[in-house]
């Protein structure tokens, strides 16, 4: 849209410039100034737009109240007065400019060359384009600033896609009206600082984002406000969310936080070396292992694959998702169609089976993975075990989706349009599992009650398919809504939207691997250890199953 602009307003200089028989078009220029304001975050007055016009001042004014009338441009008060107004584009307007991007596009491709734009007209049929009808408009600003005393609150995880919020931040602060303060912290400082901050009178933040497996020590230890009590769910649109991250949000048949970014833990391959090597894609453990053992060469400093192995939380989440690669939740949970009953835990009525047949045959997985691991394999996590991915030292990695900006957006990177996308390969007689993780974002609930409404419009806001496009456009590989994944220029953007699409259709998506139970803490913490004892070498595989089972039962 950006270009789009650009675009019209230089042909516009152009043909100004042809003499005294072409003169400005104030409404072409005015709509322009002001969807540029939109986009780029910045405050668009009515006498900027006059004078962007470049018409006489009587003439630019009667233009601007024509739009008025149309619904073409939306007024917002900027003081309190109410003297003073900020000028957004409508619904309507944003629709025409999405709209009018795609057209000049297509004409583009049409009368100049096609090789500046190959793929641009694939989609396309006689007069428009079967995929626009789902495209997702760019967010359009509240109608009311948000009164909040101090700005908006908010406390995220340091990841990318949160960190793509921060970068937005003047956009979604001309979207709310009101400053945004965003702290973000690692994912067990997030923890810690989330629990300091129910211990206040009165909250510091007035939106928290909340890893799903917290949700239930949240909701038991009054950190986190049912939703249900400050807003209507139904204004969501629940049924637009991916089943297992909304279902994740809830505790007791409760809602306690709305999904921010779903992103499933994949298995990252390198398409080109499997075909190099007459590979098909694995889909069971023991296929894993045989594509590791063919595409491990440590000579050439080549090493068959990654993985969360660090001691404590990041290995910790490997054991739990590996027990579900072999069909083993990390609790007694009763088996239904398509995966393990949940929306019982809340009555604690559980217990922990580490200690099993599968836990064993898991545990050996482990240490046949690591023959074909690098060596500093022991202390890697979360974005250890990508960054070689992406720098083609890996020939595959477990990784979040989250993660795949570091290949799909590094043009240096060998696995950069060569990264296939599966699920976790299934152990004997286990179906394949993509493990969702990801944050919702929740509102606390010691905030003040004078906060909430706007604290609730807000986390709309971020939740938003407007919103989650725009994160997507800005770099982020995770997404809760089905209607985000189905937009062209998502689709368009990645692979990875289709495909976890797919899996979400298949059942494959799904949160039973990490039971949001108030114990699941120490117990990913209790694996995370024990395991990595046996990685090691100091205890057996039986072993080191014996002793996670005894802690995390004393912890139970």
């Amino acid at each position: 849209m950006l270009r789009t602009i650009s675009f019209l307003e230089e042909l516009g200089d152009e043909l100004e410039d042809f003499g005294e028989m072409s003169s400005p078009n104030p409404n072409l220029r005015i709509m322009a100034s002001l969807m540029r304001g939109h986009i780029e975050g910045k405050i668009v007055t009515a006498t900027s737009l006059i004078g962007a016009s470049r018409a006489p001042y009587a003439t630019a004014n009667r233009r601007l109240h024509e739009m008025f009338d149309a619904g073409l441009i939306e007024k917002r008060p900027r003081t309190r007065s109410g003297k003073s107004y900020s000028m957004h584009p409508s619904e309507s307007l944003l629709e025409y400019w999405v709209q009018l991007s795609n057209r000049l596009q297509r004409l583009s491709s049409v009368h100049y060359s096609s090789a500046a734009a190959p793929d641009t007209t694939a989609d396309y049929y006689y007069g428009g384009t079967y995929m626009n009808v789902k495209s997702i408009p760019p967010l359009q600003v509240l109608p009311d600033p948000l009164k909040l005393a101090g700005g908006l609150r908010v406390l995220v995880h340091g990841d990318p896609t949160f960190m793509v919020m921060d970068n937005l931040k003047r956009q979604f602060e001309q979207t709310l009206g009101t400053q945004i303060h965003q702290r973000a912290f690692s994912i067990d400082r997030l923890r810690y600082e989330a629990k300091r901050n129910a211990d206040h009178k009165s909250s510091r933040y007035d939106i928290i984002a909340v890893d799903l497996p917290w949700v239930g020590e949240f909701a038991e230890s009054n950190i986190l406000m049912p939703l249900e009590e400050a807003m209507d769910i139904a204004q969501l649109d629940p049924a637009d969310f991916h089943t297992a991250g909304w279902q994740a949000a809830h505790w007791g048949g409760k809602l306690y936080g709305v999904p921010a970014q779903t992103t499933p833990e994949l298995l990252f391959y390198r398409k080109d070396l499997f075909a190099e090597n007459g590979l098909a894609p694995p889909q069971t453990t023991d296929e894993l292992l045989t594509a590791a053992a063919t595409l491990h060469d440590p000579q050439r400093g080549r090493y068959g694959i990654a993985w969360n192995a660090a001691r404590g939380t990041a290995l910790g989440h490997t054991v739990l998702m590996t027990l579900a690669d072999f069909g083993q939740p990390i609790l007694d949970l009763p088996k239904i169609a398509g995966g393990f009953r949940t929306a019982h835990l809340s009555k604690r009525e559980y217990r922990v089976t580490i200690d099993t047949d599968a836990g064993l045959k898991a545990a050996e997985f482990l240490l046949e993975l690591m023959k074909y691991s690098p060596p500093e394999i022991l202390s890697m996590s979360w974005y250890e075990r990508v960054r070689p991915y992406a720098s083609g030292r890996i020939a595959m990695a477990y990784g979040y989706t989250l993660l795949a900006p570091y290949f799909e957006l590094d043009e240096t990177s060998p696995a950069q349009l060569q990264t296939g996308y599966l699920p976790h390969p299934a152990g004997p007689n286990a179906t394949p599992v993509a493990p969702v993780g990801g944050y919702m974002m929740g509102i606390p609930a010691n905030l003040p009650k004078e906060r909430i409404a706007d604290a609730v419009a807000a986390l709309r806001v971020f939740t938003s398919p407007e919103a989650q496009k725009l994160y997507v456009q800005n770099g982020s590989r995770t997404n809760p809504r089905y209607s985000v994944a189905a937009d062209p220029d998502v689709r368009r953007m990645s692979p990875i939207f289709e495909a976890v699409d797919a899996m979400s259709w298949r059942d494959e998506l799904q949160f039973w691997p990490r039971p949001p139970i108030p114990e699941i803490n120490e117990i990913i913490q209790i694996c995370g250890e024990e395991f990595h004892d046996m990685l090691r070498g100091i205890v057996t595989p039986k072993e080191a199953l014996r002793r996670a089972q005894a802690r995390a039962d004393a912890i139970i």
